[in-house]
């Protein structure tokens, strides 16, 4: 097998891993209602920098990455936006529905794809724009009919208000991943970020008068699984792959998320989505893949 054939299997195997961990989030979320979002998150990127540390140990270049300069602040940024992104998107789900916040933090593929165009100069052709924009349909088509189940949420305008951040927030950490892993390897971009992630969403939780110490059971180990799963194998893809691939293309991608956790929902809690949700989950596919079908192209000039 060439270099080149072997890169791309590790590129398509780390994009499998880690869609596959990203739909585990909201379970594991949903199951740990009774811990703080803030204590949750906190716990959530603390351990999972704790079970990267090992790794980081032995094949990090430790000179590199604590080196100050101008590559090294944009990896605090990006470790500052990812736990911001982690606290709005996982505090959402505790104010505002499931389906309303799971449509309002996807709305990055179309801020994405709008940000390489006019910013970065990057030509999409036109299955690119009608695959991220009928993924978005899906997302909303799955959102409607969710939210026609009466439920009583503790602030819906706020919950809304903190997943639209976490979408913005999650487009620049989604861009500064791309510059940086230009130039650093995988380890030396992802400890650093997740270490600045960490004190983002515990110095978060301090000052909004957290008591960090108080957690069940459940909430511990969701938080361990959050670690493991949708952080370090999750993003942890997304950060390997986006050296390789356009952020456009991944933010889209990402939108599997909620089809993903739809079906293990339907084999953990029995719930039977509906029709309508249904048909937003093949929209979703279908716009996902229009948008693989070709590659982004720099403008000349």
């Amino acid at each position: 097998m060439s270099t080149g054939q072997n890169s791309k299997s590790k590129v398509i195997a780390a994009l499998i891993i880690g869609l596959t961990t990203f739909g585990f989030a909201p379970i594991l979320v949903r199951v740990a209602m009774d811990t703080s979002p803030f204590v949750l998150v906190s716990y959530r990127t603390v351990l999972a920098v704790v079970m990267l540390l090992p790794f980081w140990i032995i094949y990090g270049k430790k000179r590199q990455v604590w080196t100050i300069n101008k590559e090294s602040l944009w990896v605090v940024l990006a470790g500052i936006c990812l736990g911001f992104h982690f606290t709005s998107w996982l505090a959402s789900l505790y104010y505002t529905s499931v389906a309303s916040s799971s449509v309002l933090v996807t709305t990055h593929p179309v801020m994405m794809i709008l940000v390489e165009r006019i910013w970065f100069k990057r030509r999409f052709n036109r299955t690119t724009w009608a695959g991220v924009f009928l993924a978005f349909s899906g997302s909303l088509i799955l959102g409607i009919s969710d939210s026609q189940i009466s439920q009583p949420f503790a602030d819906p305008l706020f919950g809304n208000t903190l997943a639209f951040i976490a979408a913005i927030i999650f487009v620049l950490y989604l861009l500064i991943g791309q510059e940086v892993r230009k130039s650093r390897n995988w380890i030396d971009y992802v400890f650093p970020v997740y270490f600045y992630a960490a004190i983002t969403t515990v110095v978060t939780a301090l000052i909004l008068g957290e008591n960090l110490l108080k957690i069940s059971k459940i909430g511990l180990w969701a938080g361990v699984g959050l670690a493991f799963g949708p952080q370090l194998l999750g993003h942890g893809a997304m950060n390997y792959t986006v050296k390789y691939v356009s952020p456009t293309f991944l933010s889209t991608l990402v939108l599997a998320e909620p089809l993903l956790a739809s079906v293990l929902a339907y084999f953990i809690f029995e719930e039977q989505p509906p029709t309508a949700s249904i048909a937003g989950m093949v929209v979703i596919l279908i716009g996902i893949t229009l948008t693989w079908k070709k590659q982004a192209k720099p403008v000349s000039g």
